[in-house]
């Protein structure tokens, strides 16, 4: 009788592993991405990744190229993605909105003009060069931002700029607009279409490098603190096996990934958890009452 029981309860947990084991492969996963470049450049640069992920996971995995860092968001709680890389500002506000949401890997970074090597950044405030002395100069002018939801272009400067000039930017600024990504605000700067731009250090860098322009068309008038780079996150729909093949993918073997890697104007992968972006968290808490 014992034996019966025993055999029967192995079956019963047999049974039972392979229904999560099923519940753990879905027929395809979604990848959200903030829109950085163009969607022709983002979907050429990602097929690497794409590929990977999909040999390692054993189903398809389709890019989506967001028309703004919300909709990013909103994919991600939702459970309309499975995967999404978001801004560090981007990543609190989905967590705030489901606490399941889980960073895992992020990039370092290799020293440019304006950002040093490692895994953080800062929003610079640039003007072209010889415009502007000095941020008291700016009042009443034309300001670019990237996005309502980025952090660099929109976040910290409304935290942190804001509390340096003691008024809302919307009140130090004569104009403001919204770009929709870092590349398209330093293009309207350089043009002479805005007199100022907020943009993430890294992705000047990455401009200035990819129009073979000298730094010295560029003046910082303004740093932000260091923030910590973008996140990979997981939604609260992956499960934790799920979780584990695709972490291996994207950080066991770094070479796999150089190209990509390379294609992000980075210098690799590394895990990434929670805590690298506590100091952000509490600064926004801070700044803005739930």
């Amino acid at each position: 009788m014992r034996a019966l029981k025993a055999l029967a309860f192995i079956l019963l947990a047999n049974l039972l592993a392979a229904s999560a084991l099923a519940d753990c492969t879905p027929r395809s996963l979604r990848l959200a991405v903030i829109p950085i470049k163009s969607s022709e450049a983002m979907t050429r640069d990602h097929q690497a990744l794409l590929q990977r992920l999909s040999k390692a996971t054993g189903v398809p995995v389709e890019l989506v190229i967001a028309a703004s860092y919300e909709s990013v968001v909103d994919a991600i709680v939702s459970g309309g993605a499975d995967i999404a890389r978001l801004g560090p500002a981007s990543y609190v506000l989905a967590q705030r909105r489901d606490p399941r949401i889980e960073p895992f890997a992020t990039f370092t970074l290799s020293a440019g003009p304006y950002t040093e090597a490692g895994n953080h950044y800062q929003a610079l405030l640039l003007t072209r060069a010889g415009s502007f002395a000095g941020i008291d100069a700016l009042r009443g002018k034309r300001l670019a931002l990237s996005d309502p939801a980025s952090t660099s272009g929109s976040l910290v400067p409304n935290v942190e700029f804001a509390a340096k000039v003691g008024m809302p930017l919307s009140r130090y600024f004569g104009s403001l607009v919204y770009a929709g990504n870092h590349d398209n605000a330093l293009r309207a700067l350089l043009d002479g279409r805005v007199d100022a731009a907020f943009v993430a250090s890294e992705r000047a860098d990455a401009y200035l490098a990819r129009h073979a322009l000298a730094p010295g068309e560029l003046h910082v008038q303004w740093r932000s603190r260091p923030i910590y780079y973008d996140p990979y996150v997981f939604s609260a729909n992956v499960c934790p096996a799920l979780k584990s093949r695709i972490r291996k993918a994207m950080l066991g073997e770094p070479a796999a990934l150089a190209d990509f890697i390379a294609s992000q104007d980075a210098s690799g992968l590394v895990p990434v958890g929670q805590a690298e972006y506590e100091l952000l968290r509490q600064m926004m808490d801070a700044a803005v009452p739930r």
